[in-house]
């Protein structure tokens, strides 16, 4: 059983959801159906690129993993972002179930057709948008949504009864008719006969192929159908129980249908394959894999938060030095960023974001920054920080350089969430200015000009994020700045990280298992002395600058790093000062863990769902953990450490199977904690800990809404509160990243154990691009300060679509002089692409299929048109081009030359033969699983 599939075998445990089955088991389930399409379209794009690119590709074998996927696709360092990804989907698809239970449009339930449908192409339409800006995970939120109801589809409709062998693609076309559907007065089913209910559709509806659904509902005062229509059935469905009796579902081999459940499965697997076929057409090769999770580099973005006023010249000047080194080492590597994002920030202002995943392109802006202006000393540094948390990958690394307190100190709490739910690391640079600086003129001796309480705001957002704030003069920032080079590695594990706030004496251990390397500790703090212990017992003292145990080191400013003599086995760190100092042990490993916490559901049925907010204080709680990087290892204990190292509460881990472990705490801590996993990998014992520090609160927060925005309109989110604290006013906040307009009731008032429910209105500008992704996050801190919660909410921006048409070709010139002889001859094509009057004009036309040279260029005089020429050997006789207008209508365009003959094969033949091919391989490719039984 894959890993996706164990993990969510706990997590949405609830019987009779009206779906594809949820539990892997005999029956096929929306995870088993979404994991094996995303895998298998993956390695197709894969094989392409490797064509394409003349480099060789061996497919990995069936049934695929996301390490075999990811081997194959010669980029195993992104082994752990391709699982996020895959599982990310597979969340979002699944919490359909918990949200939208009985909303009969997103199952294709009560003939709700057109309406599922549109929750379809709308959502497809989303999607391109999203990819088209380099949205990724709005495109997985997005996916993984519209997956449900396109899956549901097979197994609530008639479709599979009418005979059909392959999806429906009208499904994901808002422009056709989706099939002849059955009018609302019209009777499509009979009662069944005892528990046989395979016939139970009309013969009519049969002959005349009209589409029907069944109808669902739980309570029976408020379920009804109208005369002779079709249930959807099962011990839940109260309508199954109204004449006509019995029910239509496939969902499992015990469903009404489950005859034909096997069928059903395989055409939903296909058509989402299709779907994802055509979001790879919209988006291309590249972004397609980078939506997976996969790069050719490091899976990891460069990210730099800079502030830009005048006292910062040579910090800037550092950055740029480092920049260009990575860039001119690590270009082309397995360490090459997937992204490169710069914000900078200044007062009054801050941004814009520049995301860029050319090199080049990121080299130029940042030797373009120029140090200028200023006038107070305090700066926007948290609002760039918040526009980076927002937009940066999840588990990124970001670098925040500045020598100036910060003005906008209200928003801490925002980005200690936004660095808990992306679980990304901030490193801040803190650097004193120049002593003739007149704007911020200070005693010249002391290494910051921040007061105590402005560095220890960096420091609290550094300790949150399980990283580091490094305060050195600018001098030295130069050497400090190589820990930015020693993160660019994809593969960096963190094997130990502690904060002592204040200092104290204190002992730290660690396990340096066989699969590490690198090993490098990270100590920040003024006064520090230390002893390290090897496995094999010898020490080495912070005072010796020579010893066996460390090979390295380098002390600058108030940040010491060591890289130490890989021994495995169990470390030992004797930590000793008065002052606070942090400490941190990383390594290089292809093993490390995914966690999420869970929380029981509050929807209309029971199970689990992840949460998107904090965990609940001093109760019991539930941790998701996943391996990664074997298919061997096991996880034999997990810990909740506090932060100041006095409570560690440990969990009973019941293994899922395949690198997947269900976790139950009694207790979650109500002081901020870290996870840490201990396991074996074999004789590998091994430990691996959380970077984010989390904390728990006794407010609970959630929020819904449609995950569209359209520009120009109102847009809501409504929210609710409940508190298990202190009575009393709570403060609300909501901010975005975008800084659209919104408003928001400022408090809301509760008793314990009460609700309140608010309203979050937002309004995009009508000149927002189609793919902007808006983070919109919503807080509540109970009276005092002293407990607070929040929601992190992402929605796409969508601008209004009328354009649903594909583009076409019109074919000009098709010559050759091809004889038996194919590799001394030639042909050549010629064609003009348009979009239509009404179109949004062709934006791309590349080469699909075929040996030779393709050329494009613009119509003169007409930039909606596009003319393409082609040139190939007559030994590679078939062509076929794909053509992609604006909005992500995706046609293709297919001709070939043989025996003689010329002529154009239409892009409808070639998708049912590609549909073919796909159903052919996934059916094998299920052939071969072996699923767990209930």
């Amino acid at each position: 059983m894959s890993s996706v599939l164990a993990l969510l075998s706990f997590l949405f445990l609830h019987t009779g959801a009206h779906s594809f089955g949820i539990l892997p088991g005999s029956s096929l389930s929306h995870l088993e159906i979404t994991k094996a399409a995303l895998l298998n379209v993956t390695v197709q794009v894969c094989r392409a690129l490797a064509q394409t690119e003349g480099t060789q590709f061996t497919p990995p074998v069936l049934p695929h993993t996301v390490e075999s996927v990811a081997t194959a696709c010669n980029t195993p360092q992104s082994t752990k972002s391709l699982q996020q990804a895959v599982t990310f989907i597979i969340l979002r698809n699944v919490r359909v179930d918990l949200r939208h239970a009985l909303n009969a449009s997103f199952h294709f339930d009560e003939e709700k057709l057109n309406e599922g449908r549109n929750i379809i192409t709308e959502g497809i339409r989303a999607v391109k948008a999203s990819n088209k800006q380099e949205n990724y995970e709005a495109a997985r939120q997005k996916l993984g949504e519209l997956l449900h109801p396109l899956q549901d589809f097979y197994s609530h409709s008639n479709w599979v009864e009418l005979g059909n062998t392959l999806p429906n693609p009208r499904l994901i076309r808002s422009d056709v008719s989706i099939g002849n559907l059955a009018d609302v007065n019209r009777a499509t089913c009979r009662s069944c006969e005892g528990d046989d209910c395979t016939n139970n559709i009309l013969e009519d509806i049969i002959e005349e192929q009209v589409l029907t659904s069944g109808y669902f509902g739980i309570v029976p005062v408020l379920s009804t159908k109208p005369p002779g229509k079709c249930s959807h059935g099962g011990g839940l469905d109260v309508t199954s129980k109204i004449e006509p009796i019995g029910g239509i579902n496939k969902d499992t081999f015990s469903s009404n249908h489950g005859h034909l459940h096997t069928q059903a499965a395989n055409m939903a697997i296909a058509a989402t394959s299709q779907l994802l076929e055509d979001i790879r057409s919209a988006a291309g090769d590249r972004p397609f894999l980078q939506m997976m999770g996969m790069f050719k580099g490091s899976s990891k973005a460069l990210c730099f938060v800079i502030d830009t006023t005048s006292s910062m010249s040579e910090d800037i000047q550092t950055v740029q030095d480092v920049t260009s080194a990575i860039i001119n080492s690590e270009v082309g590597t397995d360490n090459e960023p997937s992204v490169y994002i710069l914000v900078p920030f200044n007062d009054p202002d801050f941004g814009p974001l520049i995301k860029t995943t050319d090199p080049k392109v990121f080299k130029d802006v940042i030797d373009s920054l120029q140090a200028s202006g200023g006038g107070d000393e305090e700066e926007l540094s948290l609002s760039g920080l918040q526009l980076a948390l927002s937009s940066a990958p999840f588990s990124s690394e970001i670098f925040l350089f500045t020598d100036a307190p910060a003005k906008d100190k209200q928003l801490k709490n925002t980005v200690i969430a936004l660095i808990e739910r992306t679980q990304t690391m901030v490193t801040f640079f803190i650097t004193d200015s120049s002593p003739l600086n007149s704007r911020r003129r200070r005693n010249a001796n002391l290494l910051s000009r921040m007061s105590a309480s402005d560095t220890q705001l960096y420091k609290d957002l550094a300790q949150a994020s399980g990283s580091l704030a490094i305060e050195v003069t600018k001098s030295d920032l130069p050497r400090a700045a190589t820990i930015i080079t020693e993160s660019a590695s994809s593969s960096l594990v963190t094997l130990l990280q502690a904060v002592r706030n204040p200092g104290k004496k204190d002992s730290f251990t660690f396990i340096v298992d066989q699969t590490v390397s690198n090993v490098r500790v990270y100590i920040t703090g003024t006064s520090v002395t230390f002893t390290i212990t090897s496995p094999t017992g010898v020490s080495q003292q912070s005072t010796s600058t020579t010893g066996s145990l460390i090979t390295s080191s380098q002390s600058v400013g108030n940040f010491r790093s060591l890289q130490l003599t890989k021994i495995k086995g169990s470390w030992q760190i004797n930590m000793n000062s008065n002052d606070s100092y942090t400490l941190k042990v990383i390594g290089e490993s292809p093993i490390d863990f995914l966690f999420d916490f869970v929380a029981p559901s509050q929807g209309v049925f029971s199970g689990f769902d992840a949460l998107e907010t904090r965990p609940r204080a001093g109760v019991n709680g539930g941790l998701l953990v996943t391996l990664t990087g074997s298919s061997t290892a096991t996880v034999t204990n997990v810990t909740l450490v506090t932060s100041s190292g006095s409570e560690q509460i440990n969990g009973v881990v019941e293994s899922q199977g395949s690198g997947n472990f269900l976790v139950q705490v009694d207790r979650v801590p109500s002081d901020e904690f870290v996870v840490r996993v201990k396991g074996k990998d074999q004789s590998n014992v091994f430990q691996r800990q959380s970077t984010t520090n989390f904390r728990a609160s006794n407010v609970t927060i959630t929020a819904d809404s449609s995950s569209i925005l359209e520009p120009g309109s109102d847009f809501s989110v409504t929210f609710s509160l409940t508190t298990n604290g202190p009575d009393g006013n709570f403060t609300i906040r909501a901010t975005n990243n975008r800084r659209f307009a919104s408003t928001f009731p400022t408090s809301l008032l509760l008793e314990n154990g009460t609700s309140a429910n608010g309203t979050v209105m937002l309004s995009a500008p009508l000149n927002t691009p189609s793919g902007t992704d808006v983070t919109l996050t919503i807080e509540a801190e109970a009276p005092g300060g002293g407990d607070s919660n929040y929601i992190v909410l992402r929605f796409s921006v969508v601008n209004t679509v009328t354009d649903f048409t594909a583009p076409v070709c019109e074919l000009l010139s098709l010559q050759s002089n091809c004889s038996d002889n194919c590799s001394s001859a030639m042909w050549d094509l010629s064609v003009r692409v348009s979009d239509g009057n009404d179109g949004t004009g062709v934006e791309r036309v590349t080469l699909r299929q075929g040996g030779g040279m393709l050329n494009t260029s613009l119509e003169a005089g007409n930039e909606n048109v596009t003319l393409a020429s082609y040139t190939s050997s007559c030994c590679s006789p078939e062509a076929e081009l794909l053509v992609v207008d604006r909005v992500g209508n995706v046609g293709t365009c297919a001709y070939n030359i043989r025996e003689g003959s010329v002529g154009a094969q239409s892009s409808s033949t070639r998708t049912m033969l590609s549909m073919w091919l796909y159903l052919s391989l996934i059916i094998l490719g299920l052939h071969v699983v072996k699923f767990s039984e209930n």
